[in-house]
């Protein structure tokens, strides 16, 4: 019989700092197991994460090799597969690599062969469970523990948007009516006293304009001089001056 791999204390988890896209419909985080295997890996040795629905994680055997690996194409089947193989070397503590692993996230390998690992969107929420194993020429050497159930996000379908607002409380829209209501008036009341002022003001320039225009000057009626009678004894000198140019009369 196979040697049965050592039980390893480690926890697979979502990573607890702020991250964009930590769990979504399809894809989920996962902190990188860096130090978990030191002292039991060879150089030739594989780590591989196993992913299972919650309830069918405990029904999970471990595959005696690489050709027993069950493919991410039977998830749904099988109810579990495994993914992410990598080299036991790329999670020693002195490897420099990233701090999360993607779970879910390529979505060009979903027609691939058995022999090849892939590493799929998940097809529906979960909960599913997760934990690492590490995989030698003759079979599982090392795994860890399983992930507590993580669940993934809900898409949301469209048809099931409501397109209308959301209704508001009775009590909500009697305040806005009144507030409505109480605009109006003063708006009202402003408009009134403004045109008010305005019509009053339009009047005192028409009263000033026509007591302007109807005023009038008479000037004093000043009459034509009329010619004074000559004194008694006096007349013209020669007479026939007198009827072509007016002279001065003769000194009496």
């Amino acid at each position: 019989l196979p040697t049965p791999p050592a039980r390893l204390p480690y926890v697979p988890q979502v990573p607890s700092m702020a991250l964009l896209g930590k769990v979504t419909a399809s894809t989920f985080a996962l902190e990188r197991p860096r130090c978990v295997f030191d002292g039991l890996a060879d150089a030739s040795d594989t780590v591989w994460l196993a992913v299972a629905f919650a309830n069918a994680s405990a029904a999970f055997r471990n595959p005696l090799s690489r050709a027993d690996v069950p493919p991410y194409k039977q998830l749904l089947t099988a109810r579990s597969y495994m993914t992410l193989e990598t080299a036991a070397a790329e999670y020693s503590c002195s490897a420099p690599s990233p701090s999360v692993l993607r779970v879910g996230g390529d979505t060009a390998c979903r027609d691939q062969g058995r022999q090849d690992p892939c590493n799929g969107p998940l097809p529906n929420p979960g909960p599913y469970r997760v934990k690492f194993l590490l995989m030698g020429c003759r079979g599982p050497k090392a795994e860890t523990r399983w992930s507590e159930p993580i669940l993934l996000r809900r898409a949301v379908s469209p048809s099931t948007i409501d397109p209308a607002p959301a209704r508001r409380g009775s009590a909500v829209v009697v305040i806005a009516s009144i507030l409505a209501s109480l605009g109006a008036v003063l708006a009202t009341a402003v408009l009134g006293a403004l045109g008010a002022k305005v019509w009053d003001s339009l009047c005192h320039q028409d009263l000033g304009t026509d007591a302007f225009i109807r005023r009038s000057y008479r000037t004093h009626h000043i009459p034509p001089a009329l010619p004074q009678p000559l004194p008694p004894g006096c007349g013209c000198s020669p007479p026939g001056l007198c009827r072509s140019a007016p002279q001065p009369p003769a000194p009496c």
